[in-house]
C-alpha cells in the first residue's frame, strides 16, 4: 500500500517529464544548440523535476533559464544532488518507487539509474 501511496505521488512528477521530453524532441531541435551551459537548460530543467518533484524543480528550471543569458559566461551547472531520495530514475528517465526500480533495471554507483545525456 505504501509503495502505491508513493507511485501515485510520483504521478505529476512523471507526468512532467512527458512534456519535457516532448519538448526536447519537438521542438528543441528546432533552435539547436543555443544553450551557454551544459547540460542544455531543458536537460537540466528535467534533471531537476526528475530529483526534486514538479514544484522545486520547476523552480530550479526557471531560475536555470534566468541565468542563460547573452551576458552570461555559462559552464558546467550540473542539477545537485539532493540529500535524501525514496526513488529511482528509470534508464527511459521516469520515477519510480526505489523497490519498483530495483527490480526493473541496474542501479548506477550514486544511487540513480543509467541515464545517457542526449542533445537538447
Amino acid at each position: 500500500m505504501r509503495e502505491l501511496v508513493l507511485f501515485v505521488s510520483l504521478l505529476p512528477r512523471n507526468v512532467a517529464i512527458v512534456v519535457l521530453r516532448a519538448y526536447r524532441a519537438v521542438i528543441s531541435p528546432l533552435y539547436g544548440e543555443v544553450c551557454r551551459y551544459h547540460p542544455s537548460c531543458s536537460r537540466y530543467a528535467l534533471e531537476a523535476i526528475q530529483r526534486y518533484g514538479v514544484v522545486a524543480g520547476s523552480a530550479r528550471g526557471a531560475w536555470r533559464i534566468a541565468r542563460c543569458n547573452p551576458w552570461a559566461a555559462g559552464g558546467i551547472d550540473d542539477v545537485p544532488e539532493p540529500r535524501f531520495q525514496n526513488f529511482s530514475i528509470t534508464g527511459s528517465g521516469f520515477v519510480l518507487p526505489r523497490r519498483a526500480a530495483r527490480a526493473s533495471a541496474p542501479v548506477a554507483p550514486h544511487g540513480l539509474l543509467v541515464q545517457s545525456h542526449g542533445k537538447g
